[in-house]
């Protein structure tokens, strides 16, 4: 064992006996910390947002009445930032106050949940799956329906058009003047009387 490992394993031993003499007093301590330092719940609540219920169950360690997970160490810390405490040491406080509880138990098998739900996410995508070929099988038959019927409609729209276009008609008038006698104009279009 090298020097550095003996300090390192000392180091490690005084933070887990300092949590240890925490267990059952986090959350009185966290309560003490704020009122030394003059700062109100209420004061945490418009910094942070979280409810002052969440802060006094933390103070009073009913952790049951916290959301869970994440949610609970993320209010420790900001808590503790608010406060002027060393955040990651109060997360490792509220974790060791916590696990006697059980409640931890419940969020390891969340992790345990989590981590097989991206393992089986990381293995559909290695082999592809019939269902995924007949599904992408399905979209393109649908593509080719929707292709086809748009040239039916536009030829069938295209040829209407074409076989109803009126053909231009042009008007004729013909006239002779004679010098001397006024001949009528007629014309062809207007009905005869």
């Amino acid at each position: 064992m090298t020097w550095k490992q003996v300090r390192l394993m000392v180091k490690m031993s005084a933070n887990v006996s300092r949590w240890v003499s925490c267990m059952g007093k986090f959350g009185d301590t966290l309560r003490q910390e704020r009122e030394f330092r003059g700062i109100t719940l209420d004061t945490i609540t418009q910094v942070t947002k979280i409810s002052n219920r969440h802060l006094q169950a933390l103070e009073q360690e009913h952790f049951d009445v916290l959301p869970g997970g994440v949610f609970n160490k993320s209010m420790v810390r900001e808590y503790a930032r608010v406060v002027g405490l060393d955040q990651e040491e109060w997360v490792g406080r509220y974790l060791t106050a916590h696990k006697p509880t059980g409640a931890l138990a419940d969020e390891d098998g969340w992790v345990r949940f989590a981590e097989n739900a991206s393992k089986a996410r990381g293995d559909s995508g290695k082999a592809t799956r019939p269902d995924q070929r007949l599904r992408w099988a399905g979209i393109g038959v649908l593509l080719l329906l929707v292709a086809g019927l748009s040239w039916f409609v536009w030829s069938y729209v295209h040829k209407k058009i074409t076989l109803n276009v009126p053909v231009p008609v042009t008007h004729t008038t013909t006239a002779t003047i004679t010098t001397g006698s006024p001949v009528p104009l007629q014309l062809d279009f207007l009905p005869n009387s």
